[in-house]
Formats: structure tokens, sequence, C-alpha cells
């Protein structure tokens, strides 16, 4: 009994210094934002949908930066999943192919978010986005409530979230 309290103690251990260590990644390799406002902008989904920053307007949203050959994204991909059913999201794929080969990329793994290409990387440094994945949630008064960089649970995700809707 006492070996296995002392595997617990190691595990628990091991979690805590894991979790430290992303945390401090994270913050290292955060951008460098000039300005907490929510820029204007105006993109189109590779499935033709234009989205305006205004259209946001008083609601607090969720912009993530992925590509698809990170893999951080795609594990975290079906967190995003999760909250693009009860959130404002805004995927933005860096890098990552043409429109026919992100689609197919989603329909394999049955994702429906909204994405838009940012097929050289404009937009994401625009953002000063360096690391994938990059989540910046805004509050609803249009400015940064949290910028993470890394992989993000759903639950730590819905909690950023549910505080910028506040």
């Amino acid at each position: 009994m006492k070996k296995v309290f002392s595997w617990i103690k190691e595990i628990l251990f091991l979690v805590v210094v894991i979790a430290v260590v992303l945390n401090l990644i994270s913050y290292l390799k955060r951008p460098d934002i000039k300005s907490p406002i929510l820029p204007q902008f105006e993109l189109i989904s590779i499935d033709k949908k234009t989205i305006n920053s205004d259209d946001f307007k008083g609601e607090p949203l969720i912009i993530h930066f992925w590509a698809t050959w990170c893999p951080a994204c795609k594990l975290e991909a079906p967190n995003i999943q999760s909250l693009s059913k009860k959130a404002n999201v805004i995927t933005v794929a860096v890098n990552s192919g043409t429109n026919e080969e992100l689609k197919t990329f989603l329909k394999k793994r049955e994702f429906d978010f909204v994405v838009f290409n940012d097929l050289h990387g404009e937009f994401a440094s625009k953002f000063q986005v360096s690391s994938f994945p990059t989540t910046f949630i805004y509050d609803k008064s249009g400015k940064i409530s949290s910028i993470e960089v890394g992989y993000t649970s759903t639950l730590g995700l819905k909690i950023r979230y549910f505080i910028a809707d506040r």
C-alpha cells in the first residue's frame, strides 16, 4: 500500500511540474500585442462566408490560430469544436494548404467550426502569432481577456470564455 501512495505522489508531482512548465512556455511565447483592442477585420471562410469584426460587438469572441501540421493543434481541435457550438469562435488555419485541403482535413475529423485560410500567415502576423495553437479571447467590450499559447483543455477554454462574457 505504501508503494501505491508513493507512485501517486510521484505522478501528482510530475503533473504539477508539467503544468508549470507548459504555463511558463505559454507565457514566454505569448504574442507581444500592441493594442488590447480587437482589430478591425473582414475574413472570408473556406465556405465563402464573410465575417467582420463588427459582427461581434457587445459579445465575447475567440480567435483561434492553428495549423494542420501542428500536433498540439490536432489534439486541441475537438476542444475548439465543442466550444464552437456554444460560443463565438473564429478559427484561422495558418500555412495549412488550400481551401479544399482544409475542407478534407475537417471532414475527415468531423469538424464543422468556421475556418479562415491564412495561406501565407499574413493575418496571423497582424496578431504577432508565431506559435501554434494560439488562442485570443476578447471580452464583450472588444478587449483581450486572455491569450493562450499551446494546448488548452475544453474546460480551460470555457472558463476563459465565461470570464470574458461577464
